[in-house]
C-alpha cells in the first residue's frame, strides 16, 4: 500500500473541523512511552495547533526510561507530561495514539470517554464508542499515518519534527526490515533528507548508566532455551524498557525464532515478545498467554503485555515465569518443557 493521501486527508479534515470549539484537547500516548507513539502524539500536536489554532497537551503513563528515548525527548524537546500530573477533568477532548481504550498499556480511566483513537495496532471492539477512528493495521508505524496527514493538510515539517518522526518509523520498523508497508517507506524515504543526521546519532548512541550492562548480564544468565524459543527474566527492574530491549538483542541467538522476556516493574510484570516468524501472530499469542493474568497484545512480530503477580516475592516470580512459558510453547505447539541454560556458569 502506498500512501493514501485522499484518505488521510478526509479524515483530518473532518475531525479538525469537529474539534474546534470542543475545550481543552489531551493527546494520550501509551505507558513508558517509545518513539513511536511520542512521534505520533507531537505530530498529531502541531497539526492541531496549524490547521485548528490550538493547543494541545501531550501525555503519558509510567517513566521514559530507555537511554535513546530520553535523548530524543531532550534532543528533540517533546514537551510531554506524566498523566498524573493532570486532572483530567480539564479536557473535554481526548485523544489516542499508538494505543487503544482497554489495551492495559495506557493510564486513561477506563470511565473516560477517548473522542480519537490512531493506532496500527489491530482494532478493539471499544473502539467502536469512540467518535474519531483511524485504524491502519497493515502499516508498521502510526507515526506514517500522522506523518500522511500533515502531508494532506499541506504543513510545513520542521526539522525537529521530521527527525522524531523519522526516527519513529526507523526503530519501529528496524529501517524497514520488520512489518513495514509501502506508506512506511515512501514516509521514510520523504523524512530523511528533513531530519538532523547530527541529533540522529545522539539519539542512537546514548550514554547510559552502568546498571544498564548489569541487565544484559542477568538477561544472559538467566535465559533459557526451549528448542528455537528463548524465555528471560530479570525479575526486579528500575527500567520497564529494558524487558524490550533485552528481548530484541536475546531474539539474535542462533536457531531462535520466538523470545519472550519478563521483568517486575514497581507492581506489574512486563511482558516482552518478538518473533522472526512471519506464520506467527506475537499479538495473538500474547492474548492468550496473559488470558485472565493480565492484558496484553501486539500485531505480527511483536508484541507486549502487563500482568500483576501474586507478590514480588522471588519464588511468586518464578512461578509465574513457569506459567507462561508453559503457556507459551503450548500456545506455540512446542512439546518441549524443559529449558536449557542458554550460556553455561
Amino acid at each position: 500500500m502506498t500512501i493514501d493521501l485522499a484518505r488521510s486527508e478526509e479524515f483530518s479534515s473532518q475531525f479538525l473541523n469537529w474539534v474546534v470549539g470542543k475545550g481543552n484537547i489531551l493527546i494520550l500516548a501509551h505507558d513508558n512511552p517509545d518513539p513511536d507513539s511520542l512521534a505520533s502524539a507531537m505530530a498529531l500536536k502541531h497539526l492541531i495547533l496549524i490547521k485548528a489554532g490550538l493547543k494541545a497537551t501531550v501525555a503519558f503513563g509510567g517513566v521514559i526510561g530507555r537511554g535513546e528515548n530520553r535523548v530524543m525527548v531532550q534532543k528533540l524537546e517533546i514537551d510531554a507530561v506524566p498523566i498524573d500530573q493532570l486532572d483530567l477533568d480539564r479536557f473535554q477532548v481526548i485523544c489516542m495514539v499508538d494505543t487503544q481504550p482497554g489495551t492495559g498499556n495506557n493510564s486513561l480511566p477506563s470511565d473516560r470517554i477517548v473522542d480519537l483513537v490512531i493506532d496500527h495496532h489491530p482494532a478493539r471492539q471499544v473502539c467502536t464508542g469512540c467518535r474519531w477512528v483511524d485504524i491502519r493495521e497493515n502499516y508498521g508505524a502510526s507515526a506514517s499515518i500522522l506523518f500522511e496527514y500533515l502531508l494532506a493538510q499541506k504543513v510545513t515539517i520542521s526539522t525537529k519534527l521530521a527527525t522524531i518522526l523519522f526516527y519513529a518509523i526507523k526503530s519501529e520498523t528496524q529501517d524497514l526490515g520488520r512489518e513495514w508497508c509501502k506508506a512506511d517507506r515512501e514516509a521514510y524515504l520523504h523524512l530523511l533528507p528533513l531530519a538532523n543526521n547530527r541529533i540522529l546519532f545522539d539519539i542512537i548512541h546514548p550514554e547510559v548508566p552502568r546498571q544498564y550492562f548489569a541487565s544484559y548480564c542477568r538477561a544472559i544468565s538467566n535465559a533459557k532455551t526451549y528448542d528455537d524459543v528463548l524465555v528471560f527474566n530479570l525479575h526486579t527492574i528500575d527500567n520497564p524498557d529494558m524487558v524490550a530491549e533485552m528481548t530484541d538483542f536475546l531474539l539474535r541467538v542462533d536457531g531462535i525464532v520466538v523470545a519472550l522476556g519478563m521483568g517486575l516493574y514497581q507492581d506489574m510484570e512486563i511482558l516482552s515478545m518478538r518473533t522472526l516468524r512471519h506464520d506467527i501472530n506475537a499479538g495473538e499469542v500474547m492474548g492468550t498467554i496473559v488470558k485472565k493474568l493480565g492484558t496484553g497484545g501486539g500485531h505480527g512480530m511483536i508484541a507486549g503485555g502487563q500482568v500483576r503477580p501474586v507478590s514480588g516475592e522471588r519464588a511468586d516470580q518464578v512461578q509465574l515465569e513457569k506459567t507462561l512459558t508453559d503457556r507459551l510453547l503450548e500456545a506455540l505447539g512446542r512439546k518441549t518443557r524443559k529449558g536449557k541454560k542458554l550460556v553455561s556458569p
